[in-house]
């Protein structure tokens, strides 16, 4: 039996972390972010009120939310084009039309290799670009997933 240095890839679990990272992709680029807002009217309780020693300042934590949450959401996405941006042609035109668009809930894999490829490619040559792809991306994004020694060596 021939020692590897090289962790082995779990191929399904790796494409699926690679998968959730591009649709939180999507969440964060195409869906709105709604600012929260400071209430202005008071809270009425049953029960009576002590001091309980903490203070809170519900105004700076609402604008902490509505500052840090827009620039972490556009920093995630950057993040993801600029990586996308680094890809052979191929696998850029393919996770960008797949994965990227606001469309995605409409377009399927068929589509994207029998209709957006000029000219059309097989399913098998999409299916070896998109591995080819998610595997870089899965590195850049540190989403690589292992397989457990159990699963190499079954007994």
């Amino acid at each position: 039996m021939q020692q590897s240095f090289l962790p082995e890839i779990d191929r399904e679990r790796t494409q699926a972390a690679v998968e959730a990272a591009l649709y939180r992709y999507r969440e964060n680029k195409f869906l709105t972010f709604d600012d929260r807002e400071a209430t202005t009217t008071a809270a009425w309780s049953d029960s009576p009120k002590g001091f309980t020693g903490v203070t809170t300042d519900q105004t700076s934590n609402i604008a902490i939310h509505n500052v840090d949450g827009k620039a972490a959401r556009r920093e995630y996405c950057e993040r993801i084009e600029r990586i996308v941006r680094r890809l052979p042609r191929m696998e850029k035109f393919l996770i960008e039309e797949r994965y990227m668009t606001n469309e995605h809930d409409y377009i399927t894999h068929e589509k994207v290799y029998a209709f957006c490829f000029k000219p059309p490619i097989s399913a098998g040559t999409y299916k070896k670009i998109r591995w080819k792809a998610f595997y870089k991306l899965a590195l850049d994004l540190n989403l690589i997933v292992e397989k457990v020694d159990d699963e190499i060596n079954p007994e």
